[in-house]
C-alpha cells in the first residue's frame, strides 16, 4: 500500500475547486437518467411543499386578521403571525436543507478525490451494479456501490461502500455495507471467515447462511474470533492457505471485518462505511490491508489437484510465479483454477425465512377469505 497521507479529509475546503470538481465529476460521470429524474423530482418536490406552506401559512394569517377585525379588536396582533413565521419557518428549513444536503455531497467527493490521488489511488463517485462475485453484490436490486477509491500497486485494493434494496412497497428495505475488494494472483476454493464478534443474538450479520457441515475447526484460539466455512473436500487446501501466520494476521487486524474468498478475489465485509472522511477509519483499513498483501502472494502458488485429470477450471487473472504446492509432474500439473465442487460453498435452507414467507401470504389472503 502507498504511504497513507489524510490531510485532504480535513484541510479546509477552497469553495472555487469543489464547484470546478462537481463540473468535472458530472461531465465524467453522468447521472444515470432515474438519477437525474429523482433529483430533479427532490428540487420540484421541495419547492413545491415550500409554497404551499408560504400559502397556507398565508392563508392562517388573513383569515386570522379578517377574524379579529371582524371581531372589533383591531386584529390579531403578534399572536396571529405565529403561523405565518412557523410556516415560513419550515419552508426555509426544507429549501435550505436541499442546498446544503448537495453542498456537502460535493465537499465530500472533492476530499475524497483529493485523498485518493494523494495516496497513489483514485476516486469514482458511484457505479451501478458492479460485477463482483461477492455474497453481498448479488442480492435485492438498486443495487450500487458509491465513493469508491481505487489503487492498483502492488496489486488491484477497491474500497466502497455499498447499498441494495430488498422488498417492496411498505416492506422494502436498503442494507448498506462497507467493502474492501482485494484481487488475488489465481482463482480460490470458496472460503468465508464469519466473524462472530459482529454477530447479533439471532446470529450472523452475514446476508445469507452456509450449511454448518462446511465449518472447519484450525487451530489455535482461531474458532474464537472466525467461524471459518470451505466446500467439503477442500479442508487440506484451506489448511495449506490459512498457515499460523496467516492466521495471525487475520486475528490482529480482520477480527471486526466478515471475509470472503470468492474466484480470485477477497472481500472484506463491515455494516458501516469504509469510504469515509474520517481519517481514524482510512488509516485502519489501510493498515488492515497493507498486512495481508505482504501474505497473499504464496496464495497465488495453490493448485487445485482436481483438475489435473480434467483441465476444465474456470480460470481467470493473472500467471502466478513460484513453484507448486503438490509434487506432481511438470507435464501433468492442473492449470489455475478451481473444480466445480470448489468454487461455491452450499448455502442454508433458511426455516425462518420461509416462515416468514407463509405468514406474508397467510396475511394477504385471509381478507380475501373471510371477507374483511
Amino acid at each position: 500500500m502507498p504511504s497513507f497521507d489524510a490531510r485532504a479529509l480535513t484541510e479546509p475546503v477552497d469553495r472555487a475547486a469543489v464547484k470546478r470538481f462537481a463540473q468535472e465529476i458530472d461531465t465524467r460521470y453522468p447521472r444515470s437518467t432515474g438519477a437525474t429524474v429523482a433529483f430533479v423530482a427532490a428540487i420540484a418536490f421541495a419547492v413545491v411543499i415550500g409554497i404551499m406552506i408560504v400559502v397556507i401559512g398565508g392563508g392562517a394569517v388573513l383569515l386570522a386578521v379578517a377574524t379579529g377585525l371582524s371581531a372589533g379588536d383591531g386584529g390579531p396582533g403578534l399572536v396571529g403571525f405565529l403561523p405565518l413565521l412557523f410556516f415560513g419557518g419550515v419552508a426555509a428549513v426544507v429549501v435550505v436543507g436541499v442546498v446544503v444536503s448537495s453542498r456537502r455531497m460535493k465537499e465530500r467527493r472533492w476530499r475524497l478525490d483529493r485523498f485518493a490521488r494523494a495516496n497513489g489511488m483514485a476516486y469514482i463517485p458511484t457505479h451501478a451494479d458492479p460485477p463482483l462475485p461477492g455474497m453481498v453484490f448479488g442480492i435485492g436490486g438498486s443495487r450500487r456501490s458509491d465513493d469508491i477509491v481505487r489503487g492498483t500497486t502492488p496489486r488491484f485494493v477497491e474500497f466502497g461502500n455499498y447499498q441494495y434494496t430488498t422488498g417492496s412497497g411498505k416492506n422494502r428495505s436498503t442494507h448498506r455495507w462497507g467493502y474492501v475488494a482485494i484481487r488475488l494472483d489465481a482463482p480460490l476454493p470458496h472460503i468465508v471467515l464469519d466473524a462472530l464478534g459482529n454477530n447479533t443474538v439471532f446470529g450472523s450479520n452475514l446476508p445469507v447462511g452456509f450449511r454448518t457441515d462446511q465449518r472447519l475447526s484450525l487451530e489455535g484460539d482461531f474458532d474464537e474470533h472466525f467461524a471459518l466455512y470451505c466446500p467439503e473436500g477442500y479442508e487440506a487446501d484451506a489448511l495449506y492457505l490459512f498457515t499460523p501466520d496467516v492466521m495471525a494476521r487475520f486475528l490482529d487486524n480482520v477480527g471486526r471485518l466478515d471475509v470472503e474468498i470468492v474466484d480470485d478475489w477477497m472481500f472484506l465485509y463491515t455494516r458501516r462505511q469504509v469510504s469515509t472522511l474520517d481519517p481514524a477509519t482510512w488509516q485502519w483499513m489501510f493498515s488492515v490491508v497493507g498486512a495481508l498483501i505482504g501474505k497473499l502472494d504464496q496464495w497465488g502458488r495453490w493448485r487445485d489437484e482436481r483438475l489435473a485429470a480434467s483441465p476444465a477450471g474456470w480460470a481467470p487473472g493473472s500467471p502466478a510465479a513460484g513453484p507448486l504446492p503438490f509434487s506432481v509432474p511438470a507435464a501433468t500439473a492442473p492449470p489455475r483454477g478451481v473444480a466445480s465442487e470448489g468454487r461455491r460453498l452450499r448455502r442454508r435452507f433458511s426455516w425462518l425465512g420461509l416462515v416468514f414467507l407463509v405468514l406474508a401470504v397467510v396475511g394477504w389472503f385471509l381478507p380475501l377469505l373471510t371477507g374483511d
